[in-house]
């Protein structure tokens, strides 16, 4: 009779599992619905959150617009992001100044990661570019102080 309880238990717990996996729904995030904001000092740079926020834990997807020959000046955040170019091409290169000799290609399809605390910059060279980055928040984008002018 245990076996036979024990049996019905699972079966039962086997079909109410299923029950789940087929009233879920798929919730696409679709590029329409994407609120996308710039920066008042830098408006060749649009970003959006796909999933996740700046400030919250957890797994995260931001977009990021950047307009043919826009700049990001050298920055840090306090977790490692991975990057996917969407569309276009960016140039992204390591320090704490901006030094378009020191760039690296990324092209469509193209993945490059930014070490947390590294400081890089990213530069749409080419023309207008869409990359998207994944990390772990909460997170931030920290500016490097600009070098004083000669």
């Amino acid at each position: 009779m245990k076996h036979y309880i024990v049996k019905v238990l699972l079966a039962v717990a086997g079909l109410s599992g299923l029950a789940l996996a087929q009233t879920a729904t798929v919730r696409p995030v679709l590029p329409q619905d994407l609120v996308y904001a710039a920066r008042p000092d830098n408006p060749a740079v649009q970003g959006a959150w796909v999933l996740g926020a700046e400030k919250k834990p957890g797994p995260y997807l931001f977009r990021v617009k950047l307009a043919a020959g826009g700049k990001i000046q050298p920055h840090t955040h306090p977790d490692e992001r991975n990057s996917t170019v969407l569309s276009g091409t960016i140039y992204v290169g390591f320090g704490e100044v901006f030094d378009e000799s020191k760039v690296v290609a990324i092209p469509t399809g193209g993945v490059y990661v930014a070490p947390a605390r590294v400081p890089h910059f990213v530069w749409a060279k080419d023309g207008d570019a869409v990359y998207q980055e994944s990390g772990v928040g909460p997170t931030a984008t920290v500016p490097r102080p600009r070098p004083p002018l000669p």
